[in-house]
């Protein structure tokens, strides 16, 4: 049964294949991944379990909180994530880490992107610019958004400057490189969304590719 992680990207590096190819990596920390919680087909209606990930104080939480991890047995947790299981769910309190994943295995990862403060629609969305001399003055400008007659408004959706960043993302058929279960890490092959340090969720892959050479 192979279920999904929470993990901490750690960065990006290189290794080598035994051919001496350099594959670009991204480093995810996932050990320490604890069943918080377990539902049931019978109590919840499905089955799934509840993973907590990044210890934290216990004073840090509240009664509520503090209850709901001293109940499965498990400490005080950053993040929690629920992940469906098919078939016979962990027990409660069950830690995992990388050994869950293998080389060669197909996953998904989903985080948060950077984020980049308010931008105009240049860098936000490609566009191409206006024209750079002749006196003009809208170099990196929007330009027409719309018309005064036929449809006479600005339709929805109009790409226009804004906040950029900082939106959920998830990048697919990512291989597993190496899992390396004395270092509590993974490596996956390319990058992930996020900046170092950021919280990802690492599942089986959804539309599973065939796994690269």
């Amino acid at each position: 049964m192979k279920i999904g992680l929470i993990g901490k990207k750690l960065g990006m590096t290189q290794v080598y294949t035994d051919k001496g190819e350099a594959l670009p990596v991204t480093v995810i920390q996932v050990a320490g991944n604890q069943v918080v919680q377990v539902k049931t087909v019978e109590k919840d209606g499905y089955s799934a379990v509840q993973l907590g990930f990044g210890d934290k104080k216990e004073k840090s939480v509240n009664k509520p909180e503090g209850g709901h991890f001293k109940k499965a047995g498990a400490s005080p947790k950053y993040v929690l994530k629920e992940y469906r299981v098919d078939g016979e769910a962990p027990a409660a309190g069950t830690v995992f880490g990388p050994e869950v994943f293998e080389v060669g295995d197909v996953v998904d990862v989903i985080g948060t992107t950077k984020g980049k403060g308010f931008q105009g629609v240049v860098k936000r969305y490609g566009f191409a610019g206006q024209p750079m001399s002749h006196g003009s003055m809208m170099h990196r400008r929007t330009g027409s958004i719309g018309c005064r007659l036929t449809p006479g408004r600005v339709w929805k959706n109009q790409k226009m400057p804004g906040h950029t960043g900082t939106t959920n993302r998830t990048t697919q058929n990512l291989q597993i490189v190496q899992s390396r279960t004395e270092e509590g890490v993974i490596l996956v092959r390319g990058c992930v969304p996020g900046h170092n340090n950021s919280y990802v969720f690492v599942r089986p892959a959804i539309k599973k590719a065939a796994a690269k050479n």
